[in-house]
């Protein structure tokens, strides 16, 4: 459910049965199973419905694997809208919340700092779903405590490429762990990146040497 509309009732969003329920639990299930290409598409499936929601000054701020539903054909849908708010036309507007429990983890500095959600703070948040999906549902940032997580960021570290992910898909989830919020992709960019990465399976061949912090 999304709260607040014109009506002042709230939107409601109907789906059909995603029989492979929540994405993070799917993913640990079937660990290694899946094709990179067939990630790219649960990735690109993520970040369509993504822009779907930004088009329409949507800011979701809980994107993550535990929030997104599988179908049986591994279409993947964006769902959980319980801290979803409603911007303004302004395309630089920001909300701004106080208090409440917020998902470090998957959160952008400015939003963990500021309480400032905007469609770029959900597109950092889309980076840490897309490393989700390559490591098969791993923890992000492992079992460093949540202040370590803030601290290492606002240092410069960002998550090392999982096992076996293609160069081109953790330097799109770098561009998504900008620290200038202005400087990430856009949904319509990111939809626009993995289509030409599906249509040019060779551009995902070259794998990012896999590192731990």
């Amino acid at each position: 459910m999304v709260e607040g509309s014109d009506e002042g009732k709230p939107v409601m969003i109907i789906t059909e049965y995603m029989e492979n329920g929540s994405l993070d639990t799917f993913l640990k299930k079937h660990d290694g199973q899946f094709t990179v290409i067939q990630l790219v598409g649960m990735m690109r499936g993520i970040a369509s419905g993504m822009k779907y929601l930004s088009d329409m000054s949507y800011v979701h701020r809980d994107l993550a694997a535990r929030n997104i539903l599988v179908n049986s054909n591994l279409v993947c849908k964006v769902s959980d809208f319980g801290l979803s708010r409603v911007l303004e036309d302004d395309p630089e507007a920001a909300y701004t919340t106080r208090g409440g429990k917020i998902p470090i983890r998957w959160t952008a500095p400015e939003a963990i700092a500021y309480r400032k959600f905007t469609s770029a703070s959900d597109v950092w948040s889309y980076g840490i779903v897309m490393w989700e999906v390559i490591s098969y549902g791993e923890r992000p940032y492992w079992e460093m405590s949540n202040q370590d997580v803030i601290k290492a960021i606002d240092e410069g570290y960002r998550l090392p490429a999982p096992m076996d992910c293609p160069v081109v898909l953790h330097q799109l989830m770098l561009d998504c762990w900008e620290k200038s919020r202005s400087e990430r992709p856009k949904f319509g960019q990111i939809v626009n990146t993995l289509d030409k990465l599906i249509r040019n399976p060779n551009s995902l061949k070259e794998l990012a040497n896999s590192s731990v912090w």
